[in-house]
């Protein structure tokens, strides 16, 4: 077995905000290297944040990010469990990011699944179409369409958008930072809702 030194786990900490007897037991199961104790570390978050999500979510924040020029902001409403979480700096840090993203990005939509059915079929049309035009084979289209939905959704759901500072946040999406700080929360983490105003629009 590895010699977990103490200086390994707090570096581990830093970097997952894991809590010190995980971090220490991920370290251990991956003989001491800290890349797969972040593998491990991170299916066990997903793993708990899974079990979170049938929480309910009775408490959170409404966070704001108005841009410089004062000509673009957004509001986000953040769930969670508890008021003691509604009140973590980093619970406040996680919503005004999400804010600032709504802000630069514009969604329309949390999640897919708040995508119209008859929105979905519309694109559906529009890009079976375009692949006949182009003259792409009967037997392939279904699966041109399917990939170009997905894209489409991706550019329009929050949560399955990367978020706009990459270098901040990794190429990470919305939905990765979700998970990570409901791990390092310990509740369930929701957005339930947003809105964006422009000048003029």
């Amino acid at each position: 077995m590895a010699d977990i030194k103490a200086a390994d786990v707090k570096a581990l900490r830093e970097q997952t905000g894991a809590g010190m007897m995980d971090a220490k037991a991920a370290l251990i199961e991956a003989d001491g290297n800290p890349e797969r104790a972040i593998e491990l570390l991170r299916v066990k978050g997903q793993a708990s944040a899974a079990k979170r999500s049938d929480r309910g979510t009775s408490e959170g924040v409404v966070a704001s990010y108005i841009h410089a020029n004062k000509k673009v902001g957004a509001l986000v409403e953040v769930q969670c469990e508890t008021d003691f979480v509604a009140r973590n700096e980093d619970f406040a840090e996680f919503a005004y990011e999400v804010a600032m993203h709504v802000a630069a990005a514009s969604p329309t939509h949390v999640s897919k699944d708040e995508i119209p059915e008859d929105q979905v079929a519309a694109e559906r049309r529009v890009f079976e179409e375009k692949a006949k035009e182009e003259g792409k084979p009967e037997n392939v289209i279904g699966k041109i369409v399917d990939g170009q939905v997905a894209k489409w959704a991706k550019e329009i759901v929050l949560l399955e958008q990367e978020h706009v500072n990459t270098d901040k946040h990794d190429s990470k999406t919305i939905e990765q930072l979700r998970e990570a700080i409901a791990a390092k929360v310990g509740e369930n983490v929701v957005i339930s809702r947003f809105s964006c105003f422009r000048i003029g629009q």
